[in-house]
């Protein structure tokens, strides 16, 4: 397993490591999905995230959906728990616009792109809840764990107060 440094990730890590939160990151072959991920990232611990970044039916709402890896999200139920009219997968254009990020890349430290807070943040209380939680460097290359006070920390550092909810 090859572990990174701060400098080699790139400037997300740099902030870890100027603001003293405790992280591990691995270095892997570029992947695209839960099953790539799954083969070919090294144990790190943590929770594996799925991120799913969607739009509502008007495209003035980005909601930014994070949930334990294995969970698939009911569209129409969060649209309705949230409210939300007709969600659906985000462009990879807005994506890269509200989130600085290319498909496979996206995991909730892409809010850190986000500086006008327009992307809306849903954590599943899985993910909230766990004591540690995996997701990608703003690439699809590495991989970054970090403890949940790191995630409460990180997350009130980029001002995004994420909603906690049992994501359908």
């Amino acid at each position: 397993m090859e572990l990174l440094e701060a400098s080699e990730a790139g400037s997300l890590l740099d902030l870890f490591s100027q603001q003293k939160w405790a992280w591990e990151a691995v270095e892997h072959d570029p992947v695209f999905t839960i099953d790539e991920a799954l083969a070919a990232v090294p144990h790190l611990g943590g929770l594996k995230t799925k991120n799913v970044f969607v739009r509502d039916g008007k495209g003035q709402r980005h909601i930014l959906v994070i949930v334990p890896h294995d969970r698939r999200v009911d569209m129409a139920e969060l649209g309705r728990q949230l409210p939300a009219t007709r969600l659906s997968m985000a462009s990879p254009d807005r994506l890269q616009r509200h989130l600085g990020v290319t498909p496979g890349a996206v995991s909730i430290f892409a809010v850190i792109n986000d500086k006008d807070n327009a992307v809306e943040l849903v954590i599943d209380e899985a993910v909230w809840k766990a004591a540690k939680v995996q997701g990608h460097p703003l690439r699809n290359t590495a991989t970054l764990a970090v403890p949940h006070a790191t995630l409460e920390a990180f997350l009130a550092h980029t001002g995004h107060t994420p909603r906690v909810m049992r994501v359908p």
